[in-house]
């Protein structure tokens, strides 16, 4: 199980309440360079020469002032996890503490750098720890970090060991540790509460489809409700996937582990909210009881779908969430899923592809993004684009069959099961394909902090 229990202790991260002798860390700013090597020995300065330092962002240099050694770091005087994020695994191992003041923001970063993912194989090397500073929001740097490695580890476990099952036994684990109510439906009985589009996607796994219903919260409290795009493996089902595109396919439930992960942070910090967690989750698998290329399918709200390609299957999931999700009226909805290459193509990786039917919702979750490091970018609902999801036979089709704005078509098709609801949907990659500072390669968070901030600025 990779659910931390809530408390505000920092045992089991980076972060120390105190040490002995720990080893100062000093930022310096690269505009301020100048001055604080001129208040140095000619010694000190020597140093610095002969380890390149010129206070550049992201450069390090060892520094001796008197009787001990310090860590300068080049620092660029923003405000973003960078700050510190790339420390924790290239310092030496050890204790350190911070000379300058730092953010939230940027401790989270810290946080965030030390992640490893070591469940299959033992780490090269334990992370350096740093000495917690005093005046900072501590239990929401280490709830946040926690959050984030949650969502992380989910996304980096192979799908022979994050199945359904496995994502609702995580999701079990958290529903008792923060006392709140949950609810599964698996297999046929997803068939008789009228998701016959969650049905569909995972019949053909040996692992029984299922649809994750978990609430927390005063009852009478503004309702927000998540949603979590869960296909543990894509193969593409029957228009089965190369190998290239199927190789990194366990993160295909991604926006299962971003929902999971804010959901988890929501509880930690006790957001005055009555919260709803939806998870339909399925492995797209093949055998001969695969939903095929034609099929039509009868969905939770009561429209039909024809299949056009079993590979666009993850919408098929959210469909019937969404529908559920409005059931109760909540005040926002948020969806994440790894939906469409055509999002990545516009964005990258490292953006998430934010759709929104509300703007006073999109300006302020953007401006949440810009303010916690977490960037997402708006793009259109572009509603005369609907006519490429007509089907002569059935309500709509799953997917376009034209090349184009294949993330806006996915929007437009999730669109229709929300009603008039505030509703945001992510289209994330969830995976870093390169390491950065606080972004090591793998599972990744991506508009889960930026959402968090939003509804704490909103509700708390």
């Amino acid at each position: 199980m990779y659910i931390t229990p809530p408390d505000s202790s920092l045992s089991g991260t980076s972060f120390i309440e105190s040490a002995e002798n720990p080893t100062p860390i000093e930022l310096v700013k690269t505009a301020d360079f100048n001055g604080r090597e001129a208040s140095l020995d000619a010694y000190q300065k020597a140093s610095l020469k002969r380890q390149d330092f010129s206070a550049a962002k992201g450069q390090r240099a060892w520094l001796k002032c008197g009787d001990q050694f310090k860590v300068l770091v080049g620092w660029d005087g923003q405000d973003d996890l960078a700050t510190l994020g790339g420390l924790p695994l290239l310092l030496t191992e050890g204790d350190y503490y911070l000379e300058t003041p730092v953010s939230d923001l940027q401790l989270i970063g810290w946080g965030m750098g030390s992640y490893q993912f070591n469940r299959y194989k033992k780490a090269s090397r334990a992370p350096a720890r740093l000495v917690m500073p005093e005046g900072v929001d501590s239990k929401r740097v280490i709830n946040t970090t926690r959050s984030v490695a949650l969502c992380r580890d989910l996304i980096n476990t192979p799908a022979q060991d994050m199945a359904p099952s496995h994502l609702e036994a995580e999701s079990r684990d958290m529903a008792a540790h923060f006392g709140a109510n949950i609810s599964v439906t698996v297999g046929d009985e997803l068939l008789a509460a009228g998701c016959g589009a969650i049905h569909a996607v995972g019949r053909a796994a040996d692992d029984a489809p299922r649809l994750i219903d978990l609430t927390w919260g005063d009852e009478n409290a503004p309702k927000i409700t998540i949603v979590g795009k869960g296909v543990t493996f894509d193969s593409g089902g029957l228009d089965m996937k190369p190998g290239s595109a199927m190789r990194m396919m366990k993160k295909d439930m991604g926006g299962a582990a971003n929902a999971i992960g804010l959901a988890y942070l929501i509880m930690a910090e006790q957001l005055p909210v009555r919260l709803r967690l939806l998870v339909p989750t399925a492995e797209n698998a093949i055998s001969g009881n695969a939903f095929r290329p034609g099929d039509i399918l009868h969905t939770h709200k009561g429209l039909t779908v024809e299949i056009d390609n079993t590979d666009a299957e993850g919408r098929l999931l959210l469909c019937d969430a969404l529908s559920i999700a409005t059931e109760d009226k909540p005040d926002a909805i948020f969806d994440y899923a790894t939906l469409t290459g055509s999002a990545r193509s516009a964005v990258g990786a490292e953006v998430s592809a934010m759709f929104c039917n509300s703007d006073a919702l999109a300006d302020s979750i953007s401006h949440s993004g810009r303010d916690t490091d977490d960037p997402v970018w708006r793009m259109p609902l572009h509603g005369d684009y609907n006519h490429m999801l007509n089907s002569k036979v059935a309500d709509m089709v799953n997917c376009a069959p034209s090349p184009y704005a294949g993330a806006i078509t996915a929007a437009l098709f999730l669109e229709r099961f929300v009603d008039d609801m505030p509703w945001m949907h992510f289209d994330i990659n969830a995976f870093n394909t390169r390491s950065r500072p606080g972004h090591p390669e793998g599972g990744e968070a991506m508009a889960l902090r930026a959402v968090f901030d939003y509804l704490r600025r909103t509700y708390a």
